[in-house]
């Protein structure tokens, strides 16, 4: 029996649903979703496998100029998921405004299949998306153009069935009970920071880096545990006090929302400690940006 594999990259600009698409196409959560802006800062993998094929989906952060290391970074996994990718999924919103120059420079010039998918139709019209679908039709010509929802999972079944057509036939690159490249310390330190990107305002989420130094499984009087130690990484002293907040307050907060999602995630009890530690400018410090697990 012949067999499908290949790699499809999720690309575009911050805040169009490129996570929530993706998590709605593998059937997991793999990546977090806040209602901020460059949530996403690395190339996250979601894997599906059936008997005859495997797809290897890239979620990607949001397209941006980078202003310091951080986004440099982001950036270069952009490019890296263009560079390998066998087909290209381009999401846009439908109520993005056409000032996409920043990202139509990285895949205009591209021999990789192109689709575009119109994101967030659930509230539009039909004259809304004939407009975009226009648009985008002469803007880069692409292979197909889908009006999707990846919130509602809209249309999502003819994505599969199209980019099945565009995989070639080739082994598993991944182990066919994968799910994703990463690692449960990595999803961890996701989550966490996914709360801070829902509990803190302004620069504070951006400011933050989360780090599991400890991630040690046990056996406790009530069963198994994963005793769990998480360093959260900010800038600036008055960063380090608005996480805290009075009396730990927040910080305290921060970890019982984590705990409760790491549990289900981990599908056991888990002791979390979270500590705060301030690491001047550390978005611009490649040094640190490499501990950090950024290229």
């Amino acid at each position: 029996m012949s067999h499908k594999a290949g790699f499809v990259s999720i690309i575009g600009k911050p805040n169009v649903g490129k996570s929530t698409l993706m998590n709605a196409l593998v059937g997991e959560k793999l990546s977090i979703i806040t209602p901020k802006a460059q949530t996403t800062r690395h190339r996250i993998l979601g894997i599906v496998n059936e008997e005859s094929y495997q797809i290897v989906f890239s979620d990607t952060p949001g397209i941006i100029k980078p202003l310091y290391g951080l986004q440099d970074s982001m950036m270069n996994s952009v490019k890296g998921a263009l560079t390998d990718a066998d087909l290209i999924l381009f999401v846009t919103d439908i109520n993005e405004q056409h000032d996409e120059n920043d990202v139509l420079e990285k895949i205009t010039n591209t021999e990789i299949p192109l689709v575009v998918l119109l994101n967030k139709i659930d509230n539009a019209t039909q004259e809304q998306v004939d407009e975009k679908v226009a648009y985008w039709q002469e803007k880069l010509n692409p292979k197909h153009i889908f009006a999707i929802s990846a919130l509602h999972q809209y249309n999502l079944e003819g994505i599969m069935s199209m980019v099945l057509d565009y995989l070639p036939e080739h082994a598993p690159f991944y182990d066919k009970e994968d799910l994703t490249d990463r690692s449960q310390r990595f999803f961890v330190s996701e989550i966490i920071r996914e709360k801070i990107f829902f509990n803190y305002k302004k620069e504070i989420p951006y400011s933050t880096e989360v780090i599991v130094t400890a991630f040690k499984e046990e056996q406790s009087k009530s069963g198994p545990m994963v005793r769990i130690t998480a360093e959260i990484v900010v800038e600036r002293d008055s960063q380090k006090n608005i996480l805290i907040g009075t009396g730990g307050a927040m910080l305290k907060k921060v970890g019982m929302e984590s705990r409760k999602d790491i549990e289900k995630f981990l599908d056991q009890k888990v002791f979390l400690e979270t500590f705060v530690k301030v690491i001047p400018d550390w978005r611009s410090k490649k040094n640190y940006l490499k501990s950090f697990g950024y290229d």
